[in-house]
């Protein structure tokens, strides 16, 4: 199906025209934020469900119990690893990928109390679900916008542009060797984390897939 075969981020005619834009259009930018939301949004229901974190939080817990540094070091260190994987990869930054770290995390910060914790096992896994398809979703939006991803998307489409690879196929490689590496460093794997890193990949793909039709459509 063509909602798992995408193979490079899609351009619209909304989508900027270089990712190192300061100024670009307002429905860009508006897109783009938006986009940030939801995936912040859909992070937060990952966390409400409370079965399991994401792939790169269990890495950088194993980063943590080998190093001795915080969860919050562990993560920043995480990060800029991540950045410096750009480097061979030939990735662009931009204002999409400052604001990807601002936006998403004000997004949980302001969503996140107000979101349900289910006591049912069942409920919590629709949550982890509605989380995927959310982040997914999002990721369409902010992607195509064209103004530089975030750390790990941006090691996605990197690693997507120069293996030819689809998105699902290699987001999902990227996020179970996340998870592999992390729960053999004594990173703690639910549920959840299964559930994202397995169904993020897809759920990327048919964001961007969906975002690119329909916006066509509409113009």
């Amino acid at each position: 199906m063509k909602l798992f075969l995408v193979k490079s981020i899609p351009k619209t005619p909304w989508s900027s025209d270089a990712p190192l834009n300061f100024k670009p259009a307002a429905k860009t930018l508006l897109i783009l934020c938006f986009g940030l939301v939801v995936f912040g949004i859909g992070e937060a229901l990952l966390i409400a469900a409370g079965i399991g974190v994401s792939p790169w939080t269990v890495l950088a817990q194993g980063v943590s119990n080998i190093s001795g540094w915080s969860i919050g070091v562990a993560t920043f260190v995480v990060g800029i690893a991540v950045l410096l994987l750009w480097i061979p990869l030939s990735q662009t930054p931009g204002l999409g990928t400052l604001l990807n770290i601002i936006v998403i995390s004000a997004a949980i910060e302001i969503f996140l109390p107000y979101l349900p914790e289910p006591e049912s096992y069942i409920f919590k896994i629709l949550e982890i679900a509605l989380g995927i398809l959310m982040v997914g979703f999002g990721s369409g939006l902010y992607l195509i916008a064209n103004l530089g991803p975030g750390p790990r998307d941006g090691l996605m489409t990197g690693v997507q542009r120069v293996t030819d690879f689809p998105v699902a196929r290699v987001r999902t490689a990227l996020e179970i060797t996340a998870v592999a590496f992390g729960w053999l460093l004594g990173g703690t794997v639910g549920l959840g984390t299964l559930m994202f890193a397995f169904g993020i990949g897809p759920a990327v793909s048919v964001g961007l897939f969906t975002v690119h039709h329909f916006s066509n459509k509409t113009n």
